[in-house]
């Protein structure tokens, strides 16, 4: 077991060495909890070890070392592995209940199917749900083509597993669901290197495979958890592509006569970091999640500010002057290219099923209503795809029409307005005071898990400004790109699942608070912090309390997701039960 508490002088970019005098803004942030990064050597500052568990672990448990190093080269993918599976069977779990087509899957589930089958979505007669349900095969794909609002790649993904298992709820759910798992092992995987430590990056899969609203959207066939799919595979490929720049720059920089690596301003300035092929795909993963649903551009916007910034700080790390010079001459325009150019490239290869065919909405447009623009040089396939996307933009922002379930994003965090996606009662249920037996789907969080992320962000935030801690803020970078956007909608008519797509980055923050609570092991980090000596036995018995209360609410959260399951799966309970989880008024 680890903690977050030893990186602390570990991969910052930003802060004093020990010894030296502190500038006044530093002096200034002490006040509010800030700790100058001790002496740390240079290696490991730029690419940091992955932490080991103490000897003391095996010992309690009889494993010999030779079989625990074996276990621990192991766990780096057993460990995310296991959480997975157990991730993949809670989701697949009679996945095709309820049998009915619930929420939105009335949209993307038809137009997956039609799309798959010719290239572009048709216009559904009314009431056509029950047909496919009794009998898809008796039910013809429309060719009049078919006014949607967002962009294919979810669709296409849809309607894959439409394709395998034939146009019913398990085929129209299965694609969502894999990805819905595997999106718990990249979290495994990313929060292990973001944090160094298999032990908290099993624990934020963990917690992403117990969270409720992205247990819900694992098994709806909506665009949502697509995004966030590749939104989460995009940040991965950044923080890869983080660790294999800065390593280069370490890597070339000069070794004096005791073998201690030194900075050089002349390299940290001049060194070209070369080619990047994880930075390109995640320009080809934030392109996929743009041409899913278009909120996944300010995650493009925001992901490739981070991915800058963080060059800047490995230049400066590695000793440069001006390291903001330096990646504007060397850096810049390459990070730019790999990821704006590739996205946009991606979203309009997207369209190719729409382009080929002369059939789709709009698709006409430039021959016809749009034939006299001043614009005729361009392709006409090009000039209809962009006034198919000023209508669809116009929709979107003028979509102010209200809904029983929508709610506002300030409300999100808390779970103020959950979305109901499927309820039904039975009656005669005798184990009911009222006779009633209710079944519902419901998209709502974790609550346990996501009143905890409330104030795990909060020590995100303050571990970002006053640690400058560089995990810290590609955390809050994450939340902020997937939920700030939305506050510039605010009379648009919004969901509460839309949050999906940070969810991930709410669990490395409540990852991030549970190894803070645990805290160090004795010999790590900076045992200044807690006042203590490395000797001192009151550090094993502060670890030691920090460990329960840490394990605590890791059995809360999962007694939570438990208590919650019947709500997430539609399963048939006494609508006295039903009532005892509607923990406010608002969820009804």
């Amino acid at each position: 077991m680890t903690s977050t508490a030893p990186e602390t002088q570990r991969g910052q970019d930003a802060g004093d060495p020990l010894g030296e005098q502190p500038t006044s803004w530093q002096r200034r942030l002490r006040r509010f909890g800030h700790v100058p990064r001790p002496e740390t050597p240079l290696r490991d500052r730029l690419d940091p070890p992955y932490t080991r568990p103490g000897r003391q672990v095996w010992s309690v448990l009889a494993i010999p070392p030779h079989v625990a190093d074996r276990l621990v080269r192991w766990s780096g993918w057993g460990g995310p592995l296991l959480i997975t599976l157990v991730a993949g069977l809670l989701r697949f779990w009679k996945l095709d209940r309820p049998h009915a087509v619930i929420f939105d899957e009335t949209y993307y589930a038809k137009d997956a199917w039609a799309l798959v089958n010719q290239g572009y979505e048709g216009s559904w007669p009314k009431d056509v749900d029950k047909l496919i349900l009794k009998d898809p095969s008796s039910v013809p794909i429309p060719t009049d083509p078919g006014y949607v609002v967002h962009p294919p790649v979810g669709k296409w993904i849809i309607g894959f597993g439409e394709q395998l298992f034939g146009f019913t709820p398990f085929g129209w759910r299965f694609m969502v669901a894999v990805l819905g798992t595997v999106s718990v092992l990249l979290l495994c995987r990313i929060g292990r290197r973001l944090f160094r430590s298999t032990f908290l990056g099993c624990l934020a899969g963990l917690l992403l495979a117990v969270d409720g609203l992205h247990f819900v959207m694992s098994r709806t066939a909506l665009l949502d958890l697509i995004v966030m799919f590749f939104v989460l595979a995009a940040f991965g490929c950044l923080v890869v592509d983080r660790d294999r720049a800065r390593r280069r720059l370490a890597d070339a920089l000069p070794v004096d006569a005791e073998g201690v690596l030194r900075p050089d301003a002349r390299i940290a300035e001049t060194l070209r970091l070369g080619w990047r092929p994880w930075r390109l795909a995640a320009g080809v993963m934030l392109g996929l999640a743009f041409a899913t649903k278009w909120n996944g551009l300010y995650v493009l916007a925001a992901f490739g500010l981070m991915t800058v910034l963080w060059d800047v700080g490995a230049r400066r790390t590695a000793g440069a002057a001006k390291p903001y010079m330096a990646v504007l001459r060397r850096d810049l325009v390459p990070a730019f290219v790999s990821t704006v150019p590739v996205a946009i490239v991606t979203y309009v290869v997207s369209w190719t099923g729409w382009i080929v065919t002369d059939k789709g909405y709009y698709r006409n447009w430039a021959a016809t209503e749009g034939k006299n623009s001043s614009w005729n040089w361009l392709p006409d396939w090009l000039r209809s795809l962009w006034h198919y996307e000023n209508q669809v933009y116009d929709f979107h922002v003028g979509l102010t029409s209200g809904h029983t379930y929508e709610s506002n994003p300030w409300s999100w965090l808390v779970l103020g307005r959950p979305v109901s996606y499927f309820y039904e009662e039975q009656a005669g249920c005798k184990e009911s005071t009222t006779g009633k037996c209710a079944s519902e789907v419901l998209a709502i969080g974790t609550p346990l898990l996501w009143w905890l992320a409330c104030f795990a962000l909060a020590y995100v935030v303050w571990r970002w400004l006053f640690r400058r801690d560089w995990r810290a803020g590609a955390i809050a970078c994450g939340v902020a790109a997937g939920w700030v956007p939305w506050f510039f909608y605010q009379e648009r008519t919004i969901f509460l699942f839309y949050a999906v797509v940070f969810v991930p980055f709410l669990c490395l923050a409540v990852t991030m608070l549970l190894g803070a609570i645990v805290g160090p092991a004795a010999g790590q980090g900076t045992r200044a912090e807690l006042g203590l000596t490395s000797g001192d036995p009151t550090g094993e018995r502060r670890r030691t309390l920090g460990a329960i209360a840490a394990g605590v609410l890791v059995l809360l959260i999962v007694w939570n997701f438990i208590y919650f399951w019947p709500l997430y799966t539609g399963t048939s309970i006494p609508e006295d039960l039903w009532r005892d989880r509607m923990w406010l008024d608002t969820w009804v």
